[in-house]
């Protein structure tokens, strides 16, 4: 009797400490589960760390990446691999099998999924019988992608590299001369007043006239100004019965100069001013000459300085030029025009010296309306000689237009005619055709 008590008691006893060992065994895997389970968040962040760099490692080939991403996830369990844990939550028959077969010994994947599968049956969304349906995995073909050109480069030009190709080397040397003109062709009607020095008379003709200027300056303090003025004009004389055509205008003159910049508008300059006469001209119904080619020929060298105007917002431009020493030779080759120009009577020329003035300006109004003046001025102290020649020019357009021309003139040194003074004028009024460049 007592036999059965204690053979109760011992298997009580075992039952207790079976039971006790099976609790600290489910123990024991329900904290290993808990633990997979809590860190199964942290394994997915350190995963995906490694898997960005991983991908963004540029010396490993697609292939490479793949198989370094199957040694890590492992594969530990048959048919079930650790990347299950980062796939959709599916229902694998391997793991209810390896959990409750008595012969099995299942792993913490096992363990785990099966934890997943009691506690939140609401995460399975598909099993493992749907995915036999559908196919095993498909190992993925790398695809190479044809990547638009980057809108910089269709836009950007190409560069061109140059040829090689031998070159001659050209030198062009500056050019310091400007060349201009002025000519005109018109009809006036003139006025002489009788004590002309070269003679003439009032009445209705035309005239002619050509200026040429050629000019030098070399930016570095030289500069060498020629001018050429030639005016021819002819006239009809109802009162002259000896001659049908006379010249009313008669003048061939050429000016240089030469300066020396001083500073920064004067110059220490050599002038030369010679003119004459194109041909012959007459007393009116009388065959005594009062002009003639080289009779006179008037020679003007003097030595001083010019001022360079430019007023007026360059409206008005010219040069001043003054010599205080000028020397002057007049010739004539008739000598019954001696006294007519201040010569000895039996001599054809005449040599002095004296101080000169020259002043040579251009005043544009408008476009269209201009005033050239020119005042020239010879003294030896003895006699004098003043001319003052004025040119007031409207133009119509670049062909056409009309010119006033005053020219007051004084000369002490020639033979009075009668009672007249010293005092010489000369004007005409004309229109007609003109040309400038």
């Amino acid at each position: 009797m007592k036999f059965k008590y204690f053979l109760l008691i011992g298997l009580l006893f075992a039952s207790v400490t079976v039971g006790a060992q099976t609790h600290n065994r489910g123990q024991r895997r329900r904290v290993s589960v808990a633990n997979i389970v809590g860190n199964y968040t942290d394994s997915l962040a350190v995963f995906r760390q490694k898997l960005d760099s991983l991908m963004a490692d540029s010396t490993l080939t697609y292939s490479s990446k793949q198989k370094v991403l199957r040694d890590y996830l492992g594969n530990e369990t048959p048919g079930v691999e650790y990347n299950s844990l980062f796939l959709p939550t599916t229902f694998y028959k391997g793991v209810a099998k390896n959990n409750f077969e008595l012969d099995s010994s299942p792993s913490l994947l096992d363990e785990t999924l099966l934890k997943v599968y009691l506690d939140r049956p609401d995460l399975v969304e598909r099993t493992e019988t749907q995915l036999d349906k559908i196919g095993g995995t498909i190992e993925a073909t790398p695809v190479k992608v044809e990547h638009a050109p980057d809108i910089v480069e269709q836009i950007a030009p190409k560069p061109i590299e140059p040829e090689n190709v031998p070159v001659d080397v050209v030198i062009i040397k500056p050019n310091f001369w400007t060349f201009s003109g002025d000519y005109y062709l018109q009809f006036l009607q003139n006025f002489v007043s009788s004590n002309w020095y070269k003679g003439g008379e009032s009445n209705y003709s035309m005239v002619g006239s050509v200026t040429l200027n050629a000019n030098f300056n070399n930016k570095q303090k030289v500069k060498w100004e020629n001018k050429l003025e030639m005016k021819l004009g002819f006239q009809t004389s109802r009162e002259d019965s000896l001659h049908s055509m006379r010249a009313s205008e008669n003048l061939l003159r050429f000016t240089s100069k030469y300066g020396l910049q001083a500073s920064k508008k004067w110059y220490y300059t050599a002038q030369l001013i010679a003119y004459t006469q194109f041909m012959r001209q007459w007393v009116s119904n009388s065959q005594t000459l009062t002009t003639d080619f080289l009779g006179p020929l008037v020679v003007n060298l003097s030595l001083g300085m010019d001022y360079n105007v430019d007023w007026m917002n360059h409206k008005l431009t010219g040069s001043v030029h003054l010599a205080p020493a000028a020397y002057n030779y007049k010739y004539v080759n008739r000598e019954s025009l001696a006294s007519r120009y201040g010569i000895d009577a039996g001599k054809h020329h005449l040599n002095d010296f004296g101080s000169q003035i020259t002043v040579d300006l251009l005043w544009k109004f408008s476009d269209n309306i201009s005033w050239k003046t020119r005042l020239y001025g010879y003294t030896t102290y003895q006699r004098a000689e003043l001319e003052w020649e004025n040119t007031l020019t409207f133009k119509f357009n670049r062909w056409i237009s009309s010119n006033i021309f005053v020219y007051p003139r004084f000369d002490d040194g020639a033979t009075r005619i009668n009672d007249h003074s010293y005092w010489q004028l000369k004007e005409y009024a004309s229109v007609g055709f003109s040309y400038s460049f």
